[in-house]
């Protein structure tokens, strides 16, 4: 029997990983480790582990890893502190695989522990392009890792171009997906208990509303409070009802936290209500019942294309990223959002794309860790 560990550090990485979590603990071939790490065991950002205590899917250990200031510096200094505290906890589980998602700090800490521990490493959503520091750190980490699941054919040429071995690259598509096809099956959902946590007026979601969800750009570290307010005042003008999310930890958090509380502070609340953290199954009903989404984060662009959400992509954190037609994009100017969110409004929902995955991700990557796995010593292949 094989052990799998994955490291889990936000609430995305676990949302990316969820269904392929499932699948490996109900494999008879594989045992389950959970190391949960960093913003996902942090009150402050929803406390993620919460929600896999609930899902069945409590973390073994959990370290606590993110220092505060959500800086540059302090990335670098997270990033080196998850390098001491990983090692010990993979001494003491041994094991056979390391299971990682994407393209965060804590990603890195992960892959690089387990690289100086010879163990072997596989990585999900590797090859994908975009327009911040996540870009270079995705494409080393996929440099460190023996197994590779990312969520698209252009994806995998991309790796597959960076020197990997093309047996050992996998598209399974976005494990996501399996949450958001599991998820919309639910034609008649109850938001009855969703509104007792956030802050805000409670709105009525079977009528029109927007739903905003926007992170940092790390490369533009000292914009984002300007940035978030282009965004609200442009949604404002709407005057449509809209749920705001919090956003990640990553450097310039703090910046967008408080020009959010500072607009809160300085307009009426009445249309506006604000969530620190929503589980899954809520934000992608929302998704599915949104005008639009409005903002930079990848689930408009990987859930949404599933979906079919008309998605308002700000900003430059997306850039490059393969795109459905359900994506509009534009600069960080209130007037031109506005007017993206209104083209997307008259729009309406866009047929289904499957450019991410059909929903079978988890099982694929259940079964792949199951067989041999590559040898220790990588070497490049051209």
């Amino acid at each position: 029997m094989k052990k799998i560990c994955a490291v889990i550090g936000s609430r995305a990485n676990y949302a990316s990983i969820k269904s392929a979590l499932i699948s490996i603990k109900r494999n008879k071939k594989l045992k389950l480790k959970i190391i949960a790490m960093a913003s996902s065991i942090l009150e402050k950002y929803g406390n993620v582990s919460e929600i896999m205590i609930k899902d069945g899917l409590k973390p073994d250990f959990m370290t606590h890893s993110l220092i505060e200031g959500e800086t540059p510096k302090t990335m670098a200094m997270s990033t080196g502190l998850g390098m001491i505290e990983l090692p010990d906890l993979f001494e003491r589980i041994k094991p056979d695989c390391v299971l990682t998602v994407g393209d965060r700090f804590e990603t890195m800490s992960t892959v690089i522990s387990a690289s100086y521990m010879n163990l072997r490493i596989a990585h999900t959503m590797g090859g994908e392009v975009t327009g911040t520091i996540d870009e270079s750190i995705r494409h080393a980490i996929t440099k460190f890792s023996h197994i590779h699941f990312p969520s698209n054919i252009d994806s995998a040429k991309r790796i597959i171009k960076l020197g990997e071995n093309k047996k050992h690259v996998h598209v399974v598509g976005c494990p996501r997906i399996d949450l958001v096809k599991e998820i919309l099956k639910d034609k008649h959902p109850s938001f009855k208990n969703i509104f007792k946590t956030g802050v805000g007026k409670k709105i009525d979601i079977q009528k029109p509303f927007i739903l905003m969800s926007q992170h940092p750009v790390t490369t533009e570290f000292g914009k984002e409070e300007s940035n978030i307010i282009e965004t609200l005042e442009a949604i404002k003008k709407t005057k449509l009802p809209t749920i705001v999310l919090w956003p990640n930890s990553d450097a310039g958090s703090n910046d967008i936290s408080r020009g959010i509380r500072k607009w809160r502070e300085n307009n009426s609340s009445e249309n506006f209500y604000y969530f620190k953290n929503l589980n899954s199954r809520d934000y992608i009903q929302l998704m599915n019942l949104t005008k639009c989404l409005v903002g930079n984060s990848s689930s408009g662009i990987r859930e949404g294309a599933y979906i079919g959400t008309p998605v308002i992509n700000i900003g430059s954190r997306q850039e490059s990223r393969l795109m459905a037609k359900n994506v509009l994009s534009v600069t960080s100017n209130r007037d031109k959002i506005y007017n993206a969110i209104i083209r997307q409004i008259k729009n309406g929902k866009y047929k289904s794309n499957s450019l991410y995955g059909n929903g079978t991700a988890g099982d694929q990557i259940s079964r792949i860790l199951s067989r041999p796995y590559p040898d220790i010593q990588k070497k490049i292949t051209y």
